[in-house]
């Protein structure tokens, strides 16, 4: 079980251990900073642009003297836990724990000692300057800084890093519980590492419309029909809603997601259900009257469409017309 703990932590030496999300209107796919063992990863150079013009200091690796030692700290408590697994002393075990708990502390207070200067002492004579403000980004969870949302959470080398030292703490417990005790535990470990599988590969599928509720991200209309509603997923897992298709092209082409985003739109004639666009047939036509005049509708059933084309005196269409119009 140690020697678990031990593979995990050598991996977390090559994945970002940290990371920070930047969300504002300007960015609609947002910016992120990930936090690695011994260099910084993300949009750095863009952050460092914003950081510039409100007195922040820029985000340079030879600034940290943390990036040069980090990995060889991580490397000897994974060597800790192979050495502890091979010998099966409880002695070393309560001292591995012990260290790497405190370890754990340390380099929070660290991290949210760098956040507090970054975020305070700032440069009197920066472009903007808003009396009072300070810029110091979350320890952990979401914080408003002017127009921005910060959301700051482990990223897949933080989680591994804690379900390190709650395999650690696991063993030790071990060591002092009778047989049920064990058992319940194991059960434990095994819930743990489940849902940490789930998040790991869980993957974003389209939402729902809310009719009447939810409001087109690009003219701001409320989706009141849901004959036309559409949804595209950015490859970062972002979900924009459109009360047309005519809205969604026209936003994808504005933020140049054409090539990286996956389209959904309603079935027209079936359950109005949100479906990928290569499942789907599509015609157009001016008496479809769709809410911003793109006048294109999808079908799932290739019969239905034909009914409804030959109805409506509509034409069939391609996706890749519909894209080039």
């Amino acid at each position: 079980m140690v020697a678990l703990a031990g593979l995990l932590l050598a991996i977390s030496i090559f994945v970002p251990i940290w990371r920070i999300d930047l969300d504002a209107p300007q960015y609609p796919e947002g910016l992120n900073l990930l936090i690695f063992s011994d260099h910084l990863g993300g949009n750095v150079d863009i952050i460092n642009g914003l950081n510039h013009y409100i007195g922040m200091k820029t985000l340079h690796k030879e600034d940290f003297i943390e990036f040069t030692i980090l990995p060889y700290i991580i490397g000897f408590f994974s060597l800790f836990c192979f050495f502890v697994a091979l010998l099966g002393k409880r002695k070393l075990l309560n001292i591995l724990f012990s260290i790497f708990l405190l370890f754990g502390i340390l380099a929070m207070y660290d991290f949210w000692r760098w956040e507090y200067d970054y975020g305070h002492n700032l440069d009197p004579n920066a472009a903007i300057i808003v009396p009072g403000m300070a810029y110091q980004p979350p320890l952990i969870g979401f914080k408003q800084l002017l127009n921005f949302g910060a959301f700051s959470i482990p990223a897949i080398g933080g989680w591994l890093f804690i379900a390190s030292g709650l395999i650690i703490l696991i063993a030790v417990l071990l060591e002092y519980k009778n047989k049920l005790i064990m058992n319940k535990l194991n059960i434990i470990i095994l819930l743990i590492t489940s849902s940490f599988l789930m998040v790991s590969c869980s993957t974003t599928n389209p939402e729902p419309i809310q009719l009447n509720k939810d409001n087109c991200a690009h003219c701001k209309m409320t989706i009141a029909d849901i004959r036309f509603a559409t949804e595209l997923i950015t490859k970062k897992g972002r979900i924009y809603k459109f009360d047309d298709l005519k809205c969604m092209l026209n936003y994808s082409k504005e933020y140049s997601l054409l090539n990286e985003a996956k389209f959904y739109v309603s079935d027209f004639g079936g359950k109005n259900n949100l479906l990928p666009i290569e499942s789907l047939y599509f015609i157009q036509g001016s008496k479809l009257n769709s809410p911003m005049a793109g006048n294109v509708a999808a079908f799932y059933n290739k019969e239905m469409k034909d009914a409804t084309k030959a109805k409506l005196e509509a034409n069939d269409i391609k996706w890749v017309d519909i894209l080039t119009k």
